[in-house]
Parts: C-alpha cells; structure tokens; sequence
C-alpha cells in the first residue's frame, strides 16, 4: 500500500521498533506542518492510507473528495479533527483505537512536571542562574496543599495518585459516576463545582473535548479561584472558555497557570497573549510525546493498516464505510 504519515515533525516514527511493521509498503513521510488543502491533495494524491498523528491536521470534506485513492486513515484516540460523515460517504475506513483502560502516563508525568515547575518558579530560577544572579524568588512547597482533579479519568486518576504521592490532599469534581470512583479510591468529591474551584490550591484539568464540556470552565470559575492557586491544562484549550484565562491571568485569579495545550496549534507567533504572561508556564502539546508513548501508539496505528491490508480492518469508528466501498 502506499501509505503517508503527516506531521512527523522529528522524523521519530523510522526510528522506532513498530516502524518494521510496515516493511513492504511504500511509506512517505512528512515532517512538516501544512493545513492548505491544495497542497494537502497534491501530496496525497496518490495514498492509499493515510497516519495521522493526534489531532496536528485537520482532515475535512474538501480535502477527502479530492483524494479518490484514499481507502484508510489510521490513527489513535479521540477524532474531532476529522470529518467522519465525509469519510463514511467516500468509502474511507476511520481506524482508530480507543486504548480503553490506559492512560497516557506521558501525559499525566507532564501534567505534575508542570504543576511543579510553576509552584517552584523553574522557568525563572533557571534564567536567573544562567543569567548570573542565582535565586530569583521563593516558591511553594506541594505537600498538604489541595490538589483538584477535573474529569476523572484514566489520566486524572493517574495525576491523582501522584498529587497522594507527593502527600496532597485531592479533591475531585466529576460526573456523577467519576465522583463515585474517586470516593471508591479513597479521594474526597467536591460538594460543588463552585467549591472546588474556590478550594482549590491546584486544580488539573482532565476532560475529553466534546460538545458538553467545550467551555466547561468559564470566567466565574476562574475568578473564584484564590491569588495563590495553579490551574494546569494539559488536556485541551477549549474546556477553558475562549480568551477567559488570559483575562483571569490578568485579574490575578488564578494566580498562575500551566499550559501544554493552545486553541489553534502549533502556536508559532511568539506575541500570542499566554506567552507574553509571567505567571504562566508553557510547553507545546508534548503530553504525548515521548519514545515509550509513540511506541505505544504507533504500534496500534501500523496493526490496523496489516489489519486492513489483509483484509479485516480493526477498530472501525465508521462500518458503514465498508458497504460503501463495497457499493463502489
């Protein structure tokens, strides 16, 4: 099959072991960032499967009907990024593992590298110390301070035990059935959404990003928060309402943040406005990015295009692109 990978931006998947399982098949890999459409379907004019890595290239309507060959994308996880009704009206098969039950710990290590960056102000201690003028503030210590976890998840429970680790006290706010389990695992649920914002001494954001919780947190959430509290995001941007933490950042509640995820990315404009704030911490969308995690992924992502290529295509988001391939 001929296969092309998008946005490799390292060039990291020919190095990795998974990489052999797709010996035999003419792979072309891109290691740069294009969303033009015409120079999308001029590059992929002749792919029979496409591999995309997360969410980096948005794969709609207009560029599908101008790639007749395409049969298959391979992926992994969660797919707002890709027009699926698009797909299963031009036969293309959507594979996509859904990993249940495992966490990405890439993420959820980042998550509390984060937490601890911002409370012990690394970025700034290590600029003044190259700098020449050693310390440059004091920081907060972790332990016995309130550690919120928004969403919990596979990941949130994940962070959840390394904020216990640290001797945090955790509080979780939830669905109904994420509150049970973390009271199941020995955590406190929130009595209110209201009162775990305001309690808050560091609260993580764990959320999918769909329909219900795209703005779930808001301005008035922000602003209960205290002048001394840490809000992390190392989900995605929109479960925060659009502009409402730059402006909160500003009021100085919350009073720091930290950030691996942006709206619209790769952030290469070095005036967006987190970026120019001091009380922010941020890195770019690296949650996921580590050897042992694309590995992991990338494993996945190449079984189901052997899976297709024999025949018997695995984790299909869209069957319905079968009878359609076949009416064709």
């Amino acid at each position: 099959m001929r296969i092309s990978i998008l946005d490799d931006w390292h060039d990291t998947l020919r190095t990795l072991d998974c990489f052999a399982k797709l010996a035999g098949h003419d792979v072309t890999i891109f290691n740069d960032h294009v969303q033009d459409d015409a120079v999308l379907a001029q590059r992929l004019a002749d792919t029979e499967a496409l591999v995309l890595i997360r969410e980096r290239t948005q794969i709609r309507a207009p560029l599908l009907e101008r790639l007749p060959k395409l049969r298959l994308i391979s992926q992994r996880s969660v797919y707002p990024h890709i027009d699926v009704d698009a797909c299963t009206r031009l036969g293309i098969i959507l594979s996509s593992n859904m990993h249940a039950g495992t966490p990405s710990y890439a993420t959820a290590e980042l998550t509390f590298a984060l937490i601890l960056a911002s409370v012990r102000q690394l970025p700034r201690q290590v600029a003044s110390l190259k700098a020449g003028t050693w310390q440059a503030g004091v920081g907060t210590t972790l332990r016995d301070k309130t550690l919120g976890i928004f969403g919990y998840g596979r990941i949130g429970r994940a962070v959840a035990g390394y904020g216990r680790a640290f001797g945090m006290q955790v509080q979780v706010w939830a669905r109904e059935a994420g509150r049970a389990a973390a009271e199941a695992d020995g955590y406190v649920a929130a009595p209110s959404k209201e009162a775990f914002f305001e309690t808050s001494d560091v609260l993580s954001l764990h959320m999918r990003l769909v329909d219900a919780t795209r703005g779930i947190v808001g301005a008035a959430d922000l602003a209960r928060m205290q002048p001394s509290a840490l809000l992390v995001n190392t989900s995605r941007a929109p479960l925060v309402a659009a502009g409402a933490l730059v402006e909160a950042l500003r009021a100085g509640r919350p009073g720091l943040a930290a950030v691996d995820v942006f709206e619209q990315e790769p952030v290469l404009d070095t005036a967006h406005p987190l970026l120019t704030m001091d009380n922010l911490v941020a890195t770019p969308h690296i949650g996921y990015v580590t050897r042992e995690e694309y590995e992991l992924q990338f494993a996945d992502i190449f079984d189901q295009i052997v899976a297709y290529a024999t025949g018997s295509p695995v984790n299909v988001v869209n069957p319905a692109a079968l009878a359609q391939r076949a009416k064709a």
